[in-house]
């Protein structure tokens, strides 16, 4: 029964931070500072959480940094997301057994 009570109060939680925008701002934005802000939101969270996990997921700061960096390399020329993804894995653990 506490398993139901929880996920009740998370759905609720869900519900709410989806909710309260939607009554705070009835009409469209129309501020392009404001509306801006907004835009980069999602990108600035997912980094501020995926950043410190790329560091911290390996127990060697150097293979962390020479994976992040084949990624970035990669992910500059526009390879698909699969060969950043696998190359950056590999390359993090090559890295690894060197340092």
């Amino acid at each position: 029964m506490q398993l139901v009570y929880l996920v009740a109060v998370m759905a609720v939680v869900t519900y709410l931070i989806r909710m309260i925008p939607f009554t705070f701002f009835s009409r469209k934005i129309k501020s392009v500072f404001f509306r801006s802000f907004l835009h980069y939101i999602p990108y600035a969270v997912l980094s501020a959480m995926t950043v410190p996990a790329i560091f911290y997921s390996t127990g060697n700061m150097a293979a962390a940094a020479v994976g992040t960096a084949v990624a970035v390399i990669l992910a500059y020329f526009n390879a698909p997301l699969i060969v950043v993804a696998l190359a950056a894995a590999v390359s993090s653990y090559a890295a690894g057994l060197f340092f």
